[in-house]
């Protein structure tokens, strides 16, 4: 704990940690100093001097250690004899410090006058008017008049695309460096930087594309003045023509706490979101968001958005009304009973699942249900997730970070952020993959195994835990299993494990020894290239249940999961296998055909979603559902936390809540169901479903303090742009272990491994693919990467292929067709795909003896 001194600012004792800057000990006690360089998340600077105050330190007897007084018994302090930044001045024992004096206050009117000089003083057209802090500040410090020749303004560019997100306006930049600090200290993507000296200084981006960062859209948000906008609401609104409606972000597992700003739109006919905006909550994701949370919205207002049901007359779909729409698909089930069957997808709330559910086994007696996509290990994360209070920003010196067979900046990049904030306060990382990425730059060790052997991977870590004596001494009391496992994990040696997997027996012992000697461990898991899922987490599981890193806050699993509530997913419908055929299918929130994915065959199809997908065009109804931005409701982060987001715009056309529909349905097939609203449905969980009980709305709105505050009346530091957490910081339930009493289980599965002569197809993730959403961002376009196969040159030399030649690649019952795309970071015999073409990492048939090639119009046989 850090040592407390005892400081004076403006006559008010102060006492904070040792090390506080005095700006900070300034804000805790509500005295505000302006400042535009400093940000309470970035490393101080010093370069703007807007917070120039009078620092001092009380004068001590050498002798007897205490105050010198002067005539009138008051401590003598003795003044530097300049004023200093407090935005880089550390709190001494002892200091005074006075920020109102007349010396300061001149201080303050002269740097607005000089950053006033050449501003263009454009605010009535400036998106940043009414949340500016230059505005703010000049009001409250600046001179009432200029003093400077307009004749001798500098006038420089005023739209200057960085790229297609991010437009800079170099006459509103005060050069104070935050978006340049926040790239390189924040993102670690050094894209940005100043060119040139004096008057002339500016900023450029370094990188092709230009400003090539998952994170560009911070920097908007810090920039304390007009000089950075995101190119979808640049001279769109005003800050007070718009409302702020709390919500979660619904792309992927972290659950990002966001706001949509919202305003009518004549042009739509109704409302519209015309910016997400980061909302804090620091033990998620502080401040910050994504450029695809940000910017992968207008989904939800698109043009080509279900308006109406449709069902299928004579062989096409045709508009209907909701009642016959309902009246057929009521029938339908009511006919099939418990032989229906459901596929829901996890992007939807848990509100939505839990009625799902109830539909299928109350109102049909079906057990037939299944969440799309499938996952792996929900029960061991249920068992060993990481204990409530987790915090990547308590994670320090000490601290152990696993990330294994996942991307993170691909699957979860505010964890990137996180996690790389982590490490730079002393925690350590361990990344292992099949294939580099860009969390290895700070990685000690990096494990490159084979794909396909990431479970033998951790069995070889077993071993040598368990050779090595290394189980924890509080963790073997609870332990089941442990001798059956000791005994398994004889029959695989460390050289047979080394051999097979591609990782040398020393760089597995230092895993080992770096998991067991840790104070705490997060054990991050993703998807990539496994082949044999519940064996992977269940090894992983059994290393962290042996060195005794679960139960307990920052200990436990974290798994990558694709979107924001697989975990809801999971705890209200799992995975489970469908019949081959059925004679009713529903099909929720998901589009099996269009992902690749195996759907049972079934005599009548209805499809409820957004949009006309690639399931839907088979579908004999189809039933137009809600977006997350059009109503109520709860996801459930992969950390287990429930969070609520809020309606932020109208329904679109006669689209309804997924729950709305499926009450409308069961009150058809008899059931006395009641629910006016998505709060009834979670007064009933939380009643009903023991992980969440207590989780009604009130509760999960519970706000309180954070730090630093932000977006208040008197902020000086965000200025508006980042919004206070009013909507609720949610509740985790607990794991498993987390229970005093639970004992801690330890499982063996044999782990599959594929043949060595295999080649292997391995699906890969990124933040922006060829989706239904980005294809509905035109500003995401150009991020986009084009689908291909990636292998190594080398195989490509072998087979006699060249960039760019289509080639044929069957990989179970799927065959594609891409272009070929050399790549030295892809291992041998592996072929890199997208994710969104292939559900899950399979053996290539076929390859190399008979793989084909498209050359125009023939083919090449090899």
């Amino acid at each position: 704990m850090a040592k407390v001194v005892r400081i004076i600012i403006d006559d008010r004792p102060v006492e904070v940690p040792a090390g506080t800057l005095v700006v900070d000990a300034a804000k805790q006690v509500g005295i505000d100093i302006p400042v535009f360089c400093y940000h309470p998340k970035l490393e101080p600077a010093g370069m703007c001097r807007m917070c120039l105050v009078e620092v001092g330190m009380i004068k001590v007897d050498p002798q007897t250690r205490q105050p010198v007084l002067d005539e009138e018994g008051h401590p003598v302090v003795q003044w530097m004899p300049r004023l200093q930044t407090a935005c880089t001045t550390r709190v001494a024992e002892g200091m005074v410090v006075r920020t109102r004096t007349l010396q300061v206050q001149e201080a303050q009117r002269a740097i607005l006058e000089f950053l006033l000089t050449s501003h263009p003083l454009d605010c009535p057209i400036c998106d940043k008017g009414g949340e500016c802090p230059l505005q703010n500040l000049t009001v409250r410090y600046g001179p009432a008049e200029s003093r400077f020749d307009y004749q001798d303004k500098m006038r420089q560019e005023k739209r200057v695309p960085l790229g297609d997100l991010i437009v800079l306006d170099r006459e509103r930049c005060i050069l104070c460096g935050r978006c340049i600090r926040f790239q390189e200290e924040i993102a670690d993507d050094p894209v940005l930087g100043f060119s040139d000296r004096g008057r002339g200084m500016e900023i450029i981006t370094f990188s092709d594309p230009p400003f090539a960062s998952y994170f560009s859209g911070n920097t908007t948000d810090i920039c304390p003045v007009g000089a950075l906008t995101t190119t979808d609401f640049r001279f769109r609104a005003r800050p007070w023509e718009m409302s702020s409606i709390p919500s979660i972000c619904p792309h992927c597992p972290v659950g990002c706490n966001i706001t949509l700003d919202v305003r009518p739109s004549a042009r739509k006919g109704g409302w519209d979101i015309l910016r997400v905006m980061p909302r804090q909550h620091e033990e998620v994701n502080e401040i910050w968001i994504c450029d695809k949370g940000r910017f992968v919205h207008h989904f939800a207002t698109a043009a080509d958005r279900l308006r109406q049901p449709l069902v299928r007359r004579n062989g096409e779909l045709t508009p209907a009304s909701w009642e016959e729409a309902l009246e057929r698909v009521a029938a339908a089930l009511k006919e099939a009973g418990p032989q229906a069957a459901g596929l829901i997808g996890d992007r939807l709330p848990n509100e939505d699942l839990y009625l799902f559910r109830r539909l299928f086994e109350e109102a049909l007696g079906s057990s037939w249900i299944t969440m799309d996509p499938p996952v792996f290990g929900g029960e061991w994360v249920a068992r060993y997730g990481v204990g409530i209070g987790t915090d990547f920003g308590r994670m320090g010196p000490g601290s152990l970070i696993v990330v294994m067979a996942g991307d993170l900046e691909e699957e979860a990049p505010i964890w990137f952020l996180r996690v790389r904030g982590a490490v730079r306060r002393g925690a350590r990382l361990i990344v292992a993959g099949g294939r580099p990425q860009k969390a290895e730059r700070y990685a000690d060790p990096i494990l490159r195994y084979r794909f396909g052997t990431e479970a033998l991977v951790l069995v070889g870590v077993l071993r040598v835990l368990l050779d090595e004596n290394r189980v924890a001494p509080e963790a073997q009391p609870r332990l089941d299993g442990l001798e059956t496992l000791r005994k398994l994990v004889e029959d695989y040696p460390l050289d047979s494990v080394s051999h097979r997997t591609g990782i040398p027996v020393a760089q597995l012992k230092v895993f080992a020894q770096a998991i067991a000697e840790a104070r705490d461990v997060v054990f991050l898991f993703g998807r990539e290239g496994v082949v044999d899922g519940e064996g992977f987490v269940g090894m992983a599981a059994n290393v962290l249940a042996l060195t005794g890193h679960v139960g307990r806050p920052n200990n436990g699993l974290l798994p990558l999961w694709p979107h924001a509530n697989t975990q809801g997913a999971l705890d209200f419908i799992g995975v489970r296998p469908l019949p081959e055929e059925v004679p009713v299918l529903y099909v929720v929130g998901a589009d099996p055909l269009g992902d690749g994915r195996p759907m049972p065959r079934a005599g009548f199809l209805v499809v409820q979603d957004l949009f006309l997908t690639e399931t839907a065009r088979m579908a004999d109804v189809v039933l137009p559902a809600q977006s997350w931005a059009e109503r109520d409701g709860t996801f459930t982060s992969a950390e287990r936390r429930v969070q609520r987001f809020y309606r932020a715009i109208p329904a679109v056309g006669e689209a309804r809540g997924d729950w709305e529909i499926f009450v409308a349905l069961a009150l058809r097939l008899g059931q006395r169901w009641f629910y006016l609203s998505t709060e009834a449905i979670m007064d009933e969980i939380a009643r009903t479903v023991p992980r969440y009980a207590g989780m009604d709305y009130r509760a999960l709105a519970w706000t309180q303090p954070q730090w630093p505050p932000v977006g208040t009346s008197r902020d000086l530091y965000f200025g508006g742009t980042a919004r206070p957490n009013t909507g609720g910081l949610g509740r985790a339930w607990p794991s498993e272990a987390e229970d005093p009493e639970a004992r801690w289980p330890l499982a063996w599965k044999a782990p599959e491994i594929p043949l060595e002569e295999t080649v292997l197809a391995i699906p890969i993730r990124r933040l922006y693919h060829e989706g239904t959403l980005i294809a509905r961002t035109p500003h995401l376009q150009n991020r986009v990467v084009p689908w291909a196969a990636r292998i190594h040159p080398e195989s490509a030399r072998q087979l006699q292929l060249e960039a760019g030649q289509v080639v044929v690649i069957r990989v179970g019952d799927q065959v594609l067709r891409l272009p070929l795309l050399p790549d030295p970071a892809v291992p041998q015999r592996v072929i890199l795909l997208p994710a969104s073409l292939i559900p899950r990492a399979g053996a290539v048939e076929a390859l190399p003896v008979k793989f084909r090639v498209e050359v125009g119009n023939g083919a090449l046989s090899h």
